[in-house]
């Protein structure tokens, strides 16, 4: 009998029909973000119990939207746009986790199912959603350049409902992209049990990762407005209010993963 193969389902003979392909992934885009603050309150209700607020501005928050195209080694989907290209928007806030500052997702919505699949690999809540954002072009006048007065915007959609969206006026060169991003993330990688009445966790593990490569164009500080609302499905706007905008950012970057740790097992 033959062995089935693929790095997660759908296992076949061959280990075509995987939804998602052996690690290390690779992904290059463009990086919408909009810092703000919100009700300390608030981001301590999102984490666990393990986990700790930020010891520095815990209130802080990125909401993000990226225009990603990806692939494996060897880059085969880049050759099939429908298996590289995607978007998703995402919140994140900082924790800290036995004594380390970790940046967290805590929101995120992708267009693709296998954006969605790598996702929960990595312990990300993703959901799908409908994600666009304005994109930078060199020549003509149906887009902005990446220079002083760029102007971009960005919405993220799911079931029909609009749930955020931003703008925001490229102002100067930045050193950063943010701060609230840019720390190994801290994630959780939790299943139900299977039994009906079951209580607890079947799968219960803290995990950090980063990325295993990375490179960055010129980052660029930008002015910003951020809009959230709740739909019947999504409580956005209740769950991370907008109280106080720190700054935008607008940046192209590149990346890889390839693994993380587990840092603890329940």
């Amino acid at each position: 009998m033959s062995e089935l193969q693929g790095f997660a389902p759908p296992y076949t003979v061959s280990g075509r029909s995987a939804l998602i392909p052996n690690p290390p992934w690779f992904y290059s885009g463009d990086l919408l973000t909009v810092e703000y603050r919100t009700d300390v309150e608030k981001v301590r209700a999102l984490l666990p119990a393990d986990v700790e607020l930020a010891p520095e501005d815990p209130g802080a928050v990125a909401f993000i939207w990226a225009d990603w195209q990806s692939c494996s080694t060897g880059g085969e989907e880049l050759l099939d746009p429908a298996r590289s290209q995607y978007k998703e928007a995402f919140a994140v806030v900082r924790c800290q986790f036995e004594g380390v500052t970790y940046s967290r997702c805590a929101l995120i919505w992708v267009t693709t199912d296998f954006a969605m699949a790598r996702g929960i690999h990595q312990g990300y809540p993703k959901k799908l959603g409908s994600i666009h954002q304005t994109r930078p072009m060199p020549y003509g006048a149906g887009a902005p350049r990446i220079e002083a007065g760029g102007r971009f915007g960005a919405s993220v959609a799911a079931y029909d409902h609009r749930l955020a969206q931003a703008v925001i006026t490229l102002t100067e060169p930045s050193d950063t992209n943010g701060f609230v991003n840019a720390l190994p993330m801290l994630h959780h990688r939790q299943v139900r049990p299977i039994e009906r009445g079951a209580t607890g966790w079947a799968l219960d593990e803290v995990l950090t990762m980063s990325g295993a490569s990375f490179e960055r164009g010129q980052a660029w500080k930008a002015d910003a407005t951020l809009e959230l609302f709740d739909s019947p499905w999504d409580d956005v706007a209740s769950t991370l209010p907008v109280r106080e905008i720190i700054g935008g950012y607008y940046c192209q970057v590149g990346t890889s993963w390839d693994g993380g740790s587990t840092l603890a097992h329940r």
